[in-house]
């Protein structure tokens, strides 16, 4: 496993971590997500089955978590395998989000899976909760899916807030998401408070299908922010579980590149995310052990032996998410 530091802060990551939006709740929105948890979503059985991709994870030498309090009870899956293998808080970073409340309900049909609201009074109550479940493990705290319309990053007593957090030895990110996520950084970039940037990472989508953030990422890795990178196989579509008529093409050509080096499609596309000079952490988005092996063929294939992909690859952003949102919970 390969390590760096995370932008300009003290903490160190491994170049791929592990994120548990698929692991902490029944339903989600990768395809065959219902087959990965072998439609048993007994609390009990999934948190073993949580720790047992965690072990998996550990063992490779992965030393970055991700989860959120929207990820149904992943913060309690990833706080109680921490604790019960006593890991010294020194030798893993774990990053969470606040912003989003899980009303699913442990359903995985719902009239809304996740609620956000990105006020003062939802980051204290969530900062709590949080560090119930991952004290004293959480080392970076994000605002999630921060996007212009929540005015968030205009809301000086929640900013406030989170440069308090940060003064006390916290880092302070955002994840963006939907089609304005390179406006979102390029905003997020001139929020200072005392003239100091509040926000130490950003975590992004950027994926072979969804590259409108490449510019802005080169400048947010200039200014010193560590990138952290979500949905780099687009929920299943770059990977050999996509059936999806309409990216047939799409799977074809990924296929072919793929076996030309020798590697899956999964590998391939992670490998084209981890070779770019900005990325810090890439996240698996794992569900079993099996898929977590196979993401890890990325960090073997030469990045010299990456062919330049067709322009034509990428998806405007507004296709992007539109096909995203059509994705079925399962």
């Amino acid at each position: 496993m390969q390590y760096t530091t995370l932008g300009t802060t003290a903490l160190t990551v491994s170049r791929l971590g592990l994120g548990l939006a698929a692991l902490g709740r029944p339903g989600y929105i990768n395809l065959n997500h219902a087959a990965d948890l072998d439609h048993n979503y007994a609390v009990d059985a999934m948190q073993a089955h949580t720790h047992q991709v965690l072990d998996a994870a550990w063992d490779v030498g992965i030393r970055y978590f991700d989860a959120a309090r929207s990820y149904g009870l992943a913060e309690r899956f990833l706080g109680t395998w921490l604790r019960q293998h006593q890991h010294p808080p020194a030798d893993v970073t774990i990053g969470s989000k606040w912003g989003y409340t899980y009303t699913a309900d442990w359903q995985v049909q719902a009239d809304k899976h996740e609620i956000k609201v990105h006020s003062l009074a939802v980051l204290q109550c969530q900062w709590h909760e949080s560090t119930a479940e991952l004290a004293p493990y959480l080392r970076l705290y994000q605002i999630h899916s921060a996007t212009l319309e929540s005015g968030v990053l205009d809301n000086q007593a929640v900013l406030g807030e989170l440069a308090r957090l940060k003064q006390a030895g916290l880092a302070i990110g955002l994840s963006v998401s939907g089609e304005q996520q390179a406006a979102v950084i390029e905003r997020a970039l001139h929020v200072t408070i005392d003239g100091v940037r509040l926000f130490d990472t950003v975590q992004v989508t950027w994926n072979l299908l969804e590259q409108s953030t490449t510019t802005i990422l080169h400048a947010a890795h200039a200014a010193g922010m560590g990138v952290i990178v979500k949905e780099a196989l687009a929920n299943g579509r770059l990977t050999p579980r996509n059936t999806r008529p309409a990216d047939a093409a799409l799977r074809s050509y990924l296929a072919a590149q793929a076996n030309h080096l020798h590697t899956t499609i999964d590998a391939l596309a992670l490998a084209a995310v981890l070779v770019q000079p900005w990325a810090s952490v890439v996240l698996s988005g794992a569900a079993t052990i099996d898929h977590l092996h196979a993401n890890l063929h990325a960090l073997t294939i030469d990045p010299a032996a990456l062919a330049p992909l067709p322009a034509d690859l990428h998806e405007a952003p507004a296709t992007y998410w539109a096909t995203r949102s059509s994705l079925p919970w399962n």
